[in-house]
């Protein structure tokens, strides 16, 4: 039974990382995250209360989310929200989770935005909208158009240009391409489902619990990859860029698909891990 704030940190920490296989400080972080959605306190105050115990409510309601949490439970949908590039998200089973990698993308599309004239970006399966609404935060002079296939993830990221009151963005409901008729951006960037259909990691982690629409991408986990990179250039205006996030060892087929479709100036970049992360061309 919780007593102290300070024996969760120190009994519970200790489940989580043998129940998960954790390290002793992610689980202490976490356990710290639920004590503090529960109580509706700030990690000051946690640290500087160790001391203090839940009443019975409290209690109640911590107990509900660590059993949650031990049976593999992503901490961001137990807490509804993740931060990404400096801001607060909301997230649902509807979205993926906003990952620390994917912020690269983020960073090597703001140096290619233009600082004069109309941009136009457009952010292709747009999920929660982190990638769109960071872009469109960081540079509230551009257009930024969010899409994605699935309506109740477009409610999670209206919501959250609502509550970051971003205002240059706007989301759409469309398969890819398919509601952009006609029309053309100066940058495309998606972070697309990249799995393969039979990988091993989509039975482990936060994976288990995420969309697998948005995961999951045909038998080598380039199906989508090689429709948005093979139509992009049709929805691209001369000189633009398409920004892609792709698995960890798929760097060099992104590539070739890039060159193979027109693009020129190919290349990918490493995450903080090292990792070819990101590949990026530009359409004559």
């Amino acid at each position: 039974m919780l007593r102290t704030i300070q024996e969760a940190l120190l009994q519970d920490a200790a489940c989580l990382t043998e129940t998960l296989a954790i390290t002793p400080s992610s689980a202490r972080i976490e356990i710290q995250c639920l004590l503090r959605q529960v109580l509706n306190v700030t990690r000051a105050w946690l640290l500087a209360h160790s001391e203090y115990c839940p009443n019975e409510t409290e209690l109640t309601r911590y107990r509900e989310l660590l059993q949650r949490r031990l049976r593999g439970e992503p901490v961001a949908y137990l807490l509804g929200e993740r931060e990404f590039f400096g801001l607060n998200f909301k997230v649902t089973p509807a979205t993926l989770i906003p990952r620390p990698e994917t912020e690269l993308l983020v960073e090597l599309v703001l140096p290619s935005i233009s600082q004069q004239g109309l941009c136009r970006v457009l952010d292709l399966g747009t999920g929660s909208g982190a990638i769109a609404l960071a872009l469109a935060h960081a540079r509230p002079d551009v257009e930024v158009l969010g899409c994605d296939s699935s309506t109740m993830a477009l409610m999670v990221a209206q919501a959250n240009a609502q509550q970051l009151a971003i205002a240059n963005v706007v989301f759409k409901h469309s398969e890819w391409f398919a509601a952009f008729t006609a029309q053309k951006f100066n940058i495309i960037v998606s972070n697309p489902p990249y799995i393969a259909a039979g990988d091993p990691h989509l039975a482990q982690g936060d994976l288990r619990f995420e969309p697998r629409s948005a995961l999951v991408s045909g038998s080598d986990g380039l199906h989508d990859i090689r429709y948005i990179v093979a139509h992009a250039p049709d929805y691209l205006e001369s000189g633009g860029w398409l920004f892609l996030e792709h698995g960890y060892d798929q760097a060099t087929q992104v590539r070739e698909l890039m060159q193979q479709a027109g693009f020129d100036a190919v290349f990918s970049a490493c995450d903080l891990a090292g990792i070819e992360r990101v590949s990026c061309g530009r359409i004559g």
